[in-house]
C-alpha cells in the first residue's frame, strides 16, 4: 500500500507491496483471456410441453394425417397412435435395432427420429412386409431357419434384413454380417439370421 511520507504530506512512497501488486495484476492480464461481453437479451426458442404439430405421411400404405406432440419419437407415434407395435422398444438410444423400420425404402431407428420429420414420406413396418396372408419371403425365411428365440429383436431384425437384400449388401457373408452388425441379438441367434437372409436373398433377387 501507498504511504504519504511524514517529510511530504502529498507525495507518494512506492512501497514493495504496491510493486508486487501492479505486477501481479499486470501479468495476469496478459495471461488471461478477454472475457466476452454478454449481450443483455438473448432469444430462445423452446418447445413447450403439450405443443402440437400435424403431419400426413404414408405408414404400410394407408395415408395418415394426426396431430402430435412435437417432441414425440416416430416410434411412440407407431405403437402408441397407430398401434402398430410390432416395431418395439428396445435401449431407445439407436443401439440396438428392435426399432428399425424403413423411411421412404432405407432403414432408421425409429426412436431416434423425430415423429414431426415424416410429413410426405413413406414408412414401412413389419407389419407392411406380408401380402395378406402371404408372408414376405425374408419373414418365411427366418422361419424356415430358425433364426430367432425370444423374437424380441425378431422385427427389426427382418427389417433390416429385407434393407440388406434391396441394397446389394447381401452378396457375401461378410457383407451382410457387417451391414447387420447394428442390430443386436441378445439370445445369439446370428447363425440362424444369416442363412435367413442368404434364402431371402435369392428369392428377392431372383
Amino acid at each position: 500500500m501507498a504511504d504519504k511520507t511524514p517529510d511530504n504530506p502529498g507525495s507518494i512512497e512506492v512501497t514493495r507491496r504496491l510493486v508486487l501488486a501492479v505486477g501481479a495484476g499486470t501479468a495476469a492480464a496478459g495471461i488471461l483471456p478477454a472475457v466476452p461481453q454478454v449481450e443483455a437479451q438473448q432469444t430462445v426458442t423452446r418447445v413447450e410441453p403439450g405443443q402440437t404439430v400435424q403431419v400426413s405421411a404414408t405408414v404400410n400404405g394407408q395415408p395418415v394425417t394426426l396431430e402430435i406432440d412435437s417432441r414425440a419419437s416416430l416410434l411412440d407415434l407407431l405403437r402408441e397412435r397407430l398401434g402398430l407395435t410390432g416395431t418395439k422398444k428396445g435401449c431407445d438410444h439407436g443401439q440396438c435395432g428392435a426399432c428399425t423400420v424403413h423411411l421412404d425404402g432405407r432403414p432408421v431407428s425409429s426412436c431416434l427420429t423425430l415423429a414431426a420429420k415424416i410429413e410426405g414420406r413413406d414408412i414401412t413396418t413389419i407389419e407392411g412386409l406380408a401380402s395378406g396372408s402371404d408372408l414376405h419371403p425374408m419373414q418365411q425365411a427366418f422361419i424356415d431357419n430358425d433364426a430367432l428365440q425370444c423374437g424380441y429383436c425378431t422385427p427389426g431384425q427382418i427389417m433390416s434384413a429385407v434393407a440388406c437384400v434391396t441394397g446389394g449388401h447381401a452378396g457375401d457373408p461378410d457383407a451382410i454380417r457387417e451391414f447387420m452388425s447394428g442390430n443386436i441379438c441378445r439370445c445369439g441367434a446370428y447363425v440362424g439370421i444369416l442363412a435367413a437372409i442368404q434364402q431371402a436373398a435369392k428369392v428377392m433377387e431372383g
